[in-house]
């Protein structure tokens, strides 16, 4: 499997986790300076943001990719998806979105794992 099937594949592995609440997938695929930055320029760093799955304020319930764009230097990756996400956050009611979250991505001993997420829409 080469970098950018990698890429694609932890991509999905997010989703996935998210969707299930698999906080230990979540802590594997995330490194420990995560952050993210939502479409309000809120942000949550890793603690906050898997907390905030596991206990109910992002609950995610499926996920549709569009496409992902993906460029690669060396240990260094920048990822970009567009999905439709069915979600319900911070006490909103269930929607559908369509969300893209560009991704700065970095491999460590041989594994990728997502830095920063910044969230919008497209």
């Amino acid at each position: 499997m080469n970098d950018k099937e990698r890429l694609i594949n932890l991509y999905h592995d997010m989703y996935e986790a998210m969707i299930k609440k698999d906080e230990q997938k979540l802590n594997e695929i995330h490194d420990d300076s995560f952050v993210l930055i939502h479409m309000t320029g809120m942000k949550q760093n890793k603690n906050e943001y898997i907390n905030a799955i596991k206990n109910g304020i992002l609950n995610y319930f499926s996920e549709q990719t569009d496409h992902i764009e993906i460029s690669i230097e060396e240990d260094r990756a920048k990822m970009t998806g567009y999905s439709e996400v069915n979600a319900a956050v911070f006490g909103g009611g269930r929607h559908t979105w369509r969300l893209q979250l560009k991704f700065y991505v970095k491999r460590n001993g041989g594994e990728w794992k997502l830095c920063k997420a910044i969230a919008s829409t497209w």
